[in-house]
């Protein structure tokens, strides 16, 4: 798992949630990441849309974020585990409202399959309100096992929600 060493890299995030000021939530996920985790290159736009999975609650805001960091990755899962306890996630129902969700995309080629930690996000290609920010800030990444940009998996995506700018 140390196949990063210490040397940075850039880890693509999505933020979202669809309780209380969701605005407010992701501008504090992302305070609370570049306080803990590293630097933000990168900060897509907001987008809406309805929730994917469970749909009786209210829609998620998202945004996509590029951060630079050294944090070994299963350490930066944590971390970002340990934030959305901070920010009063509770986990009771799977897929269902939160405060804040934070989920690692990708990390450059790196691919990993521990319990914790699934490299690149096995649901990305499947999920435009994920796709949608990450191809803003980053359409040319290369999905390291589908061998396609990001712009280039969105175009081919088939997921019908509805993503919104705000």
């Amino acid at each position: 798992m140390n196949i990063l060493m210490n040397t940075p890299y850039t880890a693509f995030l999505l933020t979202g949630g669809n309780i209380g000021n969701r605005i407010d939530n992701l501008n504090k996920a992302k305070q609370l990441i570049e306080q803990q985790c590293g630097t933000i290159k990168t900060a897509s736009s907001f987008y809406e849309t309805a929730a994917w999975g469970v749909t009786n609650q209210p829609n998620f805001y998202n945004q996509a974020l590029a951060l630079e960091t050294n944090i070994q990755p299963i350490t930066l899962m944590k971390t970002l585990l340990h934030i959305e306890t901070l920010m009063g996630r509770k986990r009771t129902i799977k897929m269902g409202p939160r405060v804040i969700d934070i989920d690692i995309l990708l990390i450059e080629n790196f691919i990993c399959n521990e319990p914790i930690l699934q490299l690149p996000h096995p649901a990305l290609i499947f999920r435009k309100f994920a796709l949608i920010p990450f191809a803003e800030i980053a359409p040319n990444v290369i999905h390291p096992v589908e061998k396609k940009t990001i712009l280039q998996l969105l175009q081919a995506c088939t997921d019908t929600l509805n993503v919104q700018k705000i």
